[in-house]
């Protein structure tokens, strides 16, 4: 189980996600409120349960990577 982030980028009402997949809901919306204060698009976000597995990772200091490997994501 992971927790998947979603944003809703116009008026249609439609939730959007990507490949990225967190251990808990709490990493999955701060990403999200990340990307909404990035992307003035995003109207509304959210985090929902996946059976998909996890991939990404917070650290402490707010960066995300992914899991296994030493690359870095802003």
């Amino acid at each position: 189980m992971s927790w998947k982030p979603e944003v809703q980028a116009d008026h249609t009402g439609t939730w959007a996600g990507n490949a990225l997949a967190f251990a808990t809901e709490q990493e999955a919306l701060e990403w999200a409120s990340d990307l909404a204060a990035r992307w003035y698009a995003v109207r509304h976000y959210r985090a929902v349960i996946s059976d998909e597995p996890v991939n990404r990772v917070r650290d402490p200091d707010g960066r995300v990577r992914v899991l296994g490997a030493e690359l870095e994501l802003a």
